[in-house]
């Protein structure tokens, strides 16, 4: 937990654990952009500049934080940030001014790699696919996060592949022993 905040990583990832492939999901999956926007609402996300990229703007009703080794930033309204700390910093003071205790991290691959041992809880959209991909999420260890919930597999009418959402809270220092 960042102070009074929690950590929440908020991804999408197929079976074979790829986020990403030349900068892009390599999935079309409308259904999940709402789960997206309802976990991310009203929340400081964290990301790097290439999701920034690919998202191509900030979104609405929440403060897009960018860890970035690059300059300034191309997209207006992005909050950047050169260093893990200053973004969470940036991030928490977000929260407070927003009145919420959770911080999103949103990707991509590095991002959760830097942040992997704070991360409190993961809100997953598991893809069922395996494509090619250059962008990998990291193995979720049983023994630090316990599984709170699975969904079913769904399909949206519009979607490339089923989806199940499933939730993981990182286990205490005692249930990890």
């Amino acid at each position: 937990m960042i102070g009074p905040c929690r950590l929440i990583a908020v991804v999408a990832a197929a079976k074979n654990a790829v986020i990403g492939a030349d900068g892009v999901m390599p999935w079309s999956i409308p259904s999940d952009l709402k789960r997206y926007r309802q976990l991310t609402m009203g929340k400081p996300m964290i990301m790097g500049r290439k999701t920034l990229d690919s998202i191509g703007r900030v979104l609405d009703g929440r403060d897009s934080i960018v860890l970035t080794r690059a300059g300034p930033l191309a997209i207006d309204g992005a909050i950047a940030a050169h260093d893990p700390r200053t973004a969470l910093a940036l991030a928490a003071d977000r929260a407070r001014a927003r009145g919420t205790e959770e911080i999103t991290l949103v990707g991509g691959a590095e991002i959760y790699r830097l942040f992997w041992d704070r991360i409190d809880r993961i809100a997953l959209t598991e893809i069922d696919a395996e494509p090619e991909g250059d962008a990998f999420f990291p193995p979720i260890e049983e023994a630090r996060f316990e599984c709170l919930s699975v969904g079913p597999w769904e399909r949206g009418e519009k979607d490339s592949a089923a989806t199940r959402f499933k939730c993981y809270a990182r286990r205490t220092p005692s249930e990890q022993d």
